[in-house]
């Protein structure tokens, strides 16, 4: 079974959409309700206007992807395919991802999920601080860039 070493991070390109999005509909847990919520306008949208996004690979399969929004300070995207969960990429995505933000000026992120998930452990684990429940029920989890730094001392 392949891991991180074996996992190569980029950048994302525009090239890139339609496997991200078979990736996010793959996806077991933070399901879309309604599939036609996301089309290939939206990633295109967050990938060129509205901030960055890197991508996962296995030798040349897209097993993962990952998108800030900088305009609102939100993770947009960060998902693994199930067939390639608890290799790595998903902490190599966020790494790349927090990285990057922090290196634009940015001070802190937000992200939301569906409580008691692994979605939500995950970040747990990566030191996001549960700040508030919102409306629709998922948790708003923070990361300021001092939290970062703290955790992520090479960076």
């Amino acid at each position: 079974m392949p891991f991180a070493m074996d996992i190569h991070i980029r950048q994302a390109q525009l090239s890139d959409i339609p496997a991200m999005h078979q990736v996010r509909m793959a996806v077991k847990e933070n399901v879309l309700s309604d599939p036609g919520r996301i089309s290939e306008a939206d990633y295109r949208t967050f990938l060129t206007e509205r901030g960055r996004g890197w991508v996962a690979l296995l030798q040349d399969q897209l097993i993962g992807f990952a998108v800030v929004d900088v305009q609102e300070r939100n993770v947009w995207a960060l998902f693994v395919h199930p067939d390639h969960e608890g290799r790595g990429a998903g902490g190599m995505l966020h790494d790349a991802m927090l990285a990057w933000t922090f290196g634009q000026g940015l001070d802190h992120l937000w992200l939301s999920t569906d409580p008691d998930t692994r979605a939500a452990e995950f970040y747990r684990r990566r030191k996001w601080q549960p700040t508030e429940t919102l409306p629709n029920g998922e948790l708003r989890f923070e990361m300021t860039l001092a939290n970062w730094r703290a955790v992520n001392p090479s960076h």
